[in-house]
């Protein structure tokens, strides 16, 4: 007999399972990344759900199966309402839906805002762990001072040991300076910048997760040679920047869409040819970790709905181990006589 049980996890759980596990996440990460390199996957384009006169919020839903050692489909849906922070709320919510590739079943529902931070941030740092040749790179300039470059922060620490600096800026340098307060409880030295400017004038790794909806930064002569920007919220290098640098994705196709700043210099360009490789070739040895030494190296991940499940089917595996969650039996109505 199937098993007709839905296991529910909430952000609690969600959140308890993880702690501690960040090196194990950034493993099953980078093994998606590669399952979805050699064509372990199949990945749909993701939609973009926006209210009528509204260019700021957006829902969107992110599809996706992963085999090679997975085997795994299922789903993230998730809500970006910016102005929620106002409201004292958190500016994501989601949900993760994992399903049975034999069966089609759905399995398992988590809170999906934690399991998308964690891969989103885990990402960041694979990839800055590549293209850095694995050696510390600091201070650590972090733009955009929410939980993403919480996390992102997070994980850098532990894939480039040696990193204990940051600098911090955000439009509202109230936050600022409670994510550097964060960063100091937790050990490391931090500072707040003013400015875009003097964060990249000093900082040879740099990430960028802001809410932007269009391209604000147009300069970047003052980044250090060889410098590696993070650019996660996608939406923030002007593409005059991007025709010039050393280009590194997760997926052109993806990439390339929803009007990102790739997306905008594949219009200016008339071609992706800008875009070196993706990053699952750099894993797999299939393209260099850099095109020379001192050119600068831009890292822009659309987000695969393969990391969510990949991090969702983690998060189920150890919480059934603990007995977290709630069960709900027999979910799913039985045959029809």
């Amino acid at each position: 007999m199937p098993d007709d049980s839905l296991l529910i996890l909430s952000g609690q759980d969600v959140a308890e399972v993880c702690a501690g596990r960040e090196l194990e996440i950034l493993d099953a990460v980078r093994a998606a990344y590669r399952a979805h390199g050699r064509g372990e996957s199949a990945l749909p384009h993701s939609t973009f759900l926006r209210l009528p006169g509204d260019e700021t919020n957006r829902i969107i839903a992110l599809p996706a199966y992963l085999g090679d050692g997975f085997a795994v489909a299922g789903v993230k849906w998730i809500a970006s309402f910016p102005a929620n922070l106002e409201r004292g709320m958190a500016r994501a919510s989601a949900l993760v839906i994992l399903n049975s590739p034999a069966t089609g079943r759905p399995e398992v529902v988590l809170e999906g805002s934690l399991v998308s931070a964690k891969r989103t941030a885990a990402s960041a740092a694979a990839a800055a762990h590549a293209l850095l040749g694995g050696r510390a790179a600091e201070p650590v300039g972090l733009v955009g001072a929410g939980v993403i470059n919480r996390e992102t922060a997070r994980f850098l620490v532990l894939a480039l040991p040696g990193v204990e600096r940051f600098v911090v800026h955000d439009l509202d340098a109230g936050r600022a300076h409670r994510l550097a307060s964060w960063l100091a409880q937790w050990g490391m030295r931090a500072e707040t910048a003013s400015t875009i400017d003097r964060v990249i004038a000093q900082c040879p790794l740099v990430s960028f997760a802001t809410t932007a909806a269009r391209p604000h930064v147009r300069d970047l002569s003052r980044c250090p040679g060889g410098a590696v920007l993070l650019h996660t919220s996608l939406r923030d290098l002007a593409p005059e920047l991007l025709l010039q640098a050393d280009n590194v994705v997760d997926d052109p196709d993806h990439v390339c869409r929803a009007e990102t700043s790739l997306h905008l210099a594949e219009r200016l360009a008339g071609n992706r040819d800008f875009i070196r490789c993706t990053l699952a070739d750099i894993l797999d040895g299939r393209a260099a970790a850099r095109r020379d030494a001192t050119s600068l190296a831009v890292f822009s991940p659309f987000g695969l709905g393969v990391l969510d499940l990949a991090v969702a089917q983690l998060v189920a595996r150890h919480a059934r181990e603990a007995g977290r969650g709630v069960t709900l039996p027999a979910f799913i109505p039985g045959p029809e006589d």
